[in-house]
């Protein structure tokens, strides 16, 4: 377990440094894209990856350091469709050899992917949006992320395969949102021919890719709110009125350990499901929803009681804290919103 801590506070430090360039608190609220080629030269798109395909054979555990650090940053780029989901995925589907193939070129930075997962239900069934009949491929999905990628898998039915990974031509129409860091998109599939090489079936459950997904957002949220926290512990601490700084003041100094405060909560929540997905548990689901309902929820808190305490200059474009902000509010709505993860969550105790 030491040696495990010493890993992760290894790798933290390089993604922080690494990306600290591209915050909007540095960059005068401007979203700004980490180059993919940068992320591939670090070992991060391939780190779950089997080391036989040129990754580094580690688990979701170390990924998650990496997804937190991007949050922090606020940084534009693919890594959740592609190293988070995109792996995932394909990690769920026996070997074969164009699926080999792809993964060892997401490892080495040469291909980026999205991947179109199912719906989550209220009665706990993950049914995919696309199904294959006919060799061909029908379905819509809306708001995919890194829809810009070179590759985009779907997760869909099919009649003899049962729920299958199929990679088939689709067309991809973006979405604008409020968020200028993240891209989006409706997905759509209208009789397009499935190659059966390219079709896999799932060797594990599809539930995995929702509570993947889950947890990367509320991995995002946390580091987000943790850097709109010192940012505003920073500025209170410069900040001159009547003659001393903000941050003396009683009812700033009570609304930066509120926030502390639910950020050390969020964090148990997170660590706890990272542990669980890691080790494939079986609670893995439950423990993603507790953290993906609360963290999200409270990352916009957060956001939004930093843009206030940082006063006149906090609403401002070169603050940069809306730019945390608007990704906080996104993060909360997406893959179920805290209230969808606590229905299904109070159904434990019906």
């Amino acid at each position: 377990m030491t040696d495990l801590a010493d890993l992760h506070d290894d790798l933290r430090a390089v993604a922080r440094d690494l990306l600290a360039p591209t915050s909007p608190l540095r960059t005068g609220g401007e979203a700004v894209a980490a180059a993919w080629a940068t992320l591939a030269q670090a070992g991060w798109p391939g780190l779950e990856v089997p080391e036989d395909l040129g990754g580094a054979g580690a688990t979701f555990a170390e990924t998650a350091v990496v997804v937190e650090e991007l949050g922090r940053a606020a940084t534009t780029s693919p890594y959740l469709g592609t190293a988070v989901l995109g792996v995932g995925a394909l990690r769920l589907v026996a070997p074969a050899p164009e699926r080999d193939r792809l993964l060892a070129a997401i490892a080495a930075g040469d291909t980026t992917a999205a991947v179109v997962l199912p719906d989550g239900s209220d009665d706990g069934v993950v049914r995919p949006r696309f199904r294959i009949e006919g060799g061909r491929l029908d379905g819509r999905a809306t708001f995919v992320p890194d829809t810009d990628a070179d590759r985009i898998l779907v997760v869909a039915t099919d009649p003899t395969l049962g729920t299958v990974l199929v990679d088939a031509p689709v067309t991809v129409t973006p979405t604008p949102v409020v968020d200028a860091t993240r891209s989006f998109s409706e997905v759509r599939a209208d009789g397009a021919a499935v190659d059966p090489e390219r079709c896999w079936p799932l060797a594990g459950d599809a539930h995995e890719l929702l509570a993947r997904g889950s947890l990367a957002v509320a991995l995002d949220s946390l580091g987000l709110a943790e850097a709109a926290l010192a940012a505003t512990v920073a500025y209170a601490s410069v900040r001159q009125q009547f003659g001393r700084p903000i941050g003396s003041f009683q009812a700033v100094k009570h609304a930066c350990a509120d926030m502390f405060v639910t950020i050390a909560v969020s964090r148990q929540l997170v660590g706890a499901a990272v542990d669980a997905i890691a080790a494939a548990r079986p609670d893995a689901g439950v423990a993603a929803a507790m953290a993906k309902s609360y963290t999200c929820a409270a990352a916009v808190d957060i956001a939004g009681k930093a843009m206030q305490l940082h006063g006149g200059i906090g609403y401002t474009w070169e603050s940069g804290i809306h730019v945390y902000l608007k990704r906080a509010a996104l993060n909360r709505s997406l893959f179920g919103s805290p209230a969808a993860h606590r229905r299904e969550l109070a159904k434990r105790y019906r």
